[in-house]
């Protein structure tokens, strides 16, 4: 019986080379298969390409595996949605086009087997951050949009790839070294927001996040627990909720 609800974030495919990116990606299919067994609904939350743009004719070449794996699970009837994160924040129409995965610009409350969740990638939540903030603004700007789509393809995919990759280029060594700023940057910036979705809506049980690279299941009152799901490139992290419980758990195959 279909009961299960999937969430998972932070694939950044395409980095820090072709072959890791291809072992995590293969890594991330499987667990598309074993969610696929039980799932009636499965949620990305963000960041599942380290870059991608959507240009009228053309989108970033590779992740064939993903896209078939995901095109046949929701060809079976399993709805998969996308959160928009701040490395795909460019996803327009064509993953909705051609795999009917439903995007999501903005967090959302969502009601599972009567318990009511907020869902949301975490960028730009909280206090502090400004100078992303800001960014955030000018990447979301259609003018600024259509500028970087005056590029050809071949240039404007490549140059972001090349600057993706190059700010990566230690970056996965680096996630192992920066948990305790993470979770700092949690504390100070999600759990505050989260506080206060809860003032707003105290009958909130699960709120839950991408972005921190760091997993973290806390409880925020007696009811209410926060839920920060890790990343695919240091943990492999995923939560399942089976309908009355939560849980965060590791993905080993």
């Amino acid at each position: 019986m279909r009961q299960k609800i999937y969430f998972a974030s932070d694939f950044h495919l395409g980095i820090p080379d072709h072959d890791s990116s291809l072992k995590r990606e293969k890594k991330l299919v499987a667990w598309l298969e074993m969610a696929r067994m039980d799932a009636a609904e499965i949620f990305l939350m963000g960041d599942l390409f380290d870059f991608w743009f959507e240009y009228k004719t053309a989108v970033p070449r590779g992740y064939a595996r993903l896209l078939g794996k995901l095109a046949g699970i929701t060809d079976s009837g399993i709805p998969v949605h996308l959160f928009r994160g701040n490395h795909d924040m460019w996803a327009f129409d064509y993953l909705t086009k051609e795999l009917n995965i439903q995007l999501h610009r903005e967090p959302e409350f969502r009601q599972f087997s009567g318990k009511n969740f907020y869902l949301a990638h975490g960028d730009g939540l909280g206090p502090g951050d400004k100078g992303y903030k800001f960014i955030k603004k000018v990447f979301a700007n259609p003018f600024n949009q259509w500028l970087f789509r005056q590029l050809h393809p071949d240039i404007g995919i490549r140059l972001a790839l090349y600057w993706s990759r190059k700010s990566r280029s230690a970056g996965i060594e680096k996630e192992k070294r920066q948990q305790d700023m993470n979770l700092k940057l949690i504390q100070q910036r999600i759990s505050v927001h989260s506080n206060e979705m809860l003032k707003q809506h105290p009958d909130l049980d699960y709120l839950i996040y991408g972005h921190y690279h760091y997993p973290l299941d806390i409880a925020l009152s007696q009811n209410a627990r926060q839920v920060v799901l890790g990343d695919w490139l240091t943990h492999f992290t995923y939560a399942v909720f089976d309908g009355k419980e939560l849980e965060l758990k590791t993905f080993d195959r």
